[in-house]
């Protein structure tokens, strides 16, 4: 069956509408991927899913990746994850690095094997804050200069989760979901800067604010250099979508083509509640 789905402004993501609780009128997975391809970022509005839907719609776009940190899992459903600055009985539910979290990243860059894309369905939508800014990276990387270019071409960035675990304890009063669970030991990876789309053969910068230690053949000044021209250009405001989350939105973006972070919100006065999956 044909989507409807209506492009958003600047050619980046798009507005779905289609009820995703009937997804087995989906007649195979092609449907909701090549729409992912398309536009990188779709937001279906107003849905009503429990855990099953959610992986089910999931594996639309591919094999949901059951490698999480088991403390923030949902039980019985593998590959589920909630994202929450919700407190029971004094604990934390869910991941959460602080009211003021701010880190640009594409998801499991650490580990060898990036995901392909990530799903995030809303649950409880704070009033105020909590947004998550999308960057469209393979628009920007399009957009750099030629000399720019040239000058990433076969560069290699390292990838830690130890370098993560460490920068958010600094932002975040030394408390890292990162740190407390089950991912923390992953060794450190190699991935390009410039990563080449395994589907549609584009080109988009892969970035970190916090992940990336090193940059094969740089030293350090010029590797943070870098870094943090790149990361300005990608997230400029002309490459930037920030969503607003109501209750029942099912967003998902392709990993490959795009970074996202999560915006400021006040945890004591405002809840949010997200299931996130990645695929592979």
């Amino acid at each position: 069956m044909a989507l409807s789905s209506h492009p958003m402004a600047g050619g980046f993501g798009a507005v779905v509408d289609f009820d995703l609780s009937q997804h087995a009128r989906l007649r195979h997975s092609a449907d909701l991927a090549e729409a992912l391809q398309q536009h990188r970022l779709l937001i279906f509005p107003d849905q009503h899913l429990n855990h099953a839907d959610i992986l089910a719609v999931s594996e639309h776009f591919g094999t949901v990746d059951t490698d999480v940190d088991s403390q923030y899992a949902v039980s019985g459903f593998p590959g589920i994850t909630v994202i929450s600055n919700l407190v029971e009985n004094g604990v934390r539910v869910g991941i959460y690095d602080g009211d003021n979290e701010e880190e640009w990243h594409a998801d499991n860059s650490f580990k060898p094997l990036l995901s392909r894309a990530t799903v995030l369905y809303s649950v409880i939508t704070p009033e105020q804050g909590g947004q998550t800014r999308f960057s469209d990276t393979t628009q920007a990387y399009a957009d750099l200069p030629a000399e720019l270019k040239e000058r990433l071409e076969g560069l290699r960035a390292v990838h830690s989760v130890q370098r993560l675990c460490a920068l958010q304890g600094q932002a975040n009063g030394g408390h890292s979901s990162a740190a407390v669970g089950s991912l923390a030991t992953h060794p450190e990876v190699e991935h390009p800067l410039v990563l080449e789309h395994p589907v549609t053969g584009a080109r988009s910068l892969l970035l970190g604010s916090m992940v990336i230690s090193r940059i094969d053949g740089l030293d350090n000044q010029n590797c943070r250099s870098l870094l943090a021209d790149l990361l300005g250009r990608a997230t400029s405001g002309q490459y930037v979508y920030t969503h607003r989350w109501r209750q029942g939105d099912f967003v998902v973006w392709d990993n490959f083509a795009v970074l996202h972070t999560a915006s400021p919100c006040d945890s004591s006065r405002h809840h949010r509640l997200l299931y996130r999956t990645s695929v592979r």
